[in-house]
């Protein structure tokens, strides 16, 4: 059977001096074998078939028959790996955190800890008639979200 520990070092291998990074490499008992990943600008088709062709390259289905599948992140998918809270800093996102809340604003920052999501709340000031919206930032540990996914909205 191909080894995690050897998969993720072909596929590193394969990514080196590209602007890819892997979100994730998922390898299941029967040799089906899916590689995502992502870059900071979007991936391209010819970029996850380079990196198929690659992988393809260094495993020998005469050794070993696989499934392999290369694909990059969905826009829609859940983020799994902080380079990608890092790149869509800036960006508005749904969060959903483990107490079933569910927020949506914009990812102002990102490190191995955690994120800061700025809010916009409707906010009724004491003697005024409409509403105003008041900006608040957040900071979020990433084991209190359940899931952060990029907001697509079509105006």
């Amino acid at each position: 059977m191909i080894s995690q520990q050897t998969l993720e070092e072909i596929v590193q291998a394969g990514i080196a001096g590209t602007d890819l990074f892997v979100v994730e490499i998922t390898l299941s008992a029967d040799n089906h074998i899916v590689v995502e990943v992502d870059n900071d600008k979007g991936v391209d088709i010819d970029q996850c078939t380079a990196l198929h062709r690659f992988i393809e390259s260094r495993l020998d289905r005469d050794v070993e028959d696989y499934d392999l599948e290369v694909g990059s992140a969905g826009l829609t998918s859940p983020f799994k790996v902080v380079r990608q809270y890092e790149k869509n800093i800036g960006h508005e996102v749904e969060v959903l955190t483990r107490k079933g809340e569910k927020l949506t604003g914009t990812l102002k920052a990102a490190d191995e800890k955690g994120f800061t999501l700025a809010l916009t709340r409707m906010v009724k000031a004491e003697g005024s008639k409409r509403k105003t919206a008041i900006e608040e930032e957040r900071n979020f540990l990433y084991s209190e979200i359940k899931y952060t996914k990029y907001l697509i909205r079509f105006k």
